[in-house]
């Protein structure tokens, strides 16, 4: 009798794969942070369901933090910690490198800071999230109000065009500017150039704060990238 292929994973089972296996990388009684996004609350509710019992963690998000506190898991403020192991967070792009885009939930500047606190960052993404050179997905840019106007000028003037996200104000009460038509190919000076531009709050470009691995959903399983 001849057996039946399985049917390839969708995205969300990619993504509930790299959420599971996230745990492995989670030290009981410690502080864990979490990041935000579709793949990381996979991580919560696996986190939830683990019985790994952790001393609390540090949220990117208000979504993250509704989740986990609705979860029974306990949330602390960065200010109440100096440092964590471990950061887990997802992405919208990733390169060999490890260097990454974030910021298509609204979170990237707290997702930063977070991320700065944090001894290892695992990113945890489906294939679909692995490119050669960051650009392809319209790279968010958090923005005071005020600055947007003029910070779409600088990026016309770099040859891309940036969009206002349509109804979305930040956790922090600021705005967030779509960038298309870039391909970054020197994501660490990328980075350190625009976040000097007056007005931008924190640009989407993970280069200072890359990940340290990435758990990647594939067809074949997790697959580990360290970097």
């Amino acid at each position: 009798m001849t057996a039946t292929p399985s049917a390839p994973m969708t995205q969300d089972q990619l993504k509930t794969l790299v959420g599971q296996a996230a745990l492995a990388y989670v030290t009981p009684d410690t502080v864990v942070g979490v990041g935000t996004g579709s793949t990381v609350d996979k991580f919560i509710d696996a986190l939830a369901a683990s019985g790994i019992r952790i001393a609390g963690a540090v949220s990117s998000s208000v979504r993250s933090t509704e989740r986990m506190k609705a979860l029974g898991i306990a949330v602390l403020e960065a200010s109440e910690v100096s440092s964590l192991d471990v950061y887990i967070d997802g992405a919208d792009e990733i390169d060999h490198q490890g260097h990454m885009v974030k910021g298509g939930g609204a979170a990237l500047t707290r997702e930063k800071i977070v991320a700065d606190l944090a001894k290892t960052f695992v990113c945890i993404a489906d294939e679909s999230k692995q490119v050669e050179a960051l650009g392809r997905f319209p790279l968010p840019v958090e923005v005071i109000p005020m600055a947007a106007a003029q910070i779409t000028r600088r990026f016309a003037a770099m040859g891309a065009t940036a969009r206002l996200r349509e109804g979305c104000v930040t956790d922090n009460s600021c705005h967030i500017l779509d960038v298309t038509g870039l391909r970054i190919t020197d994501p660490a000076a990328f980075e350190a150039d625009v976040n000097q531009w007056p007005g931008v709050v924190t640009v989407g470009v993970f280069a200072r704060n890359k990940a340290s691995v990435c758990l990647l959903g594939t067809a074949e399983g997790v697959k580990t990238l360290t970097f």
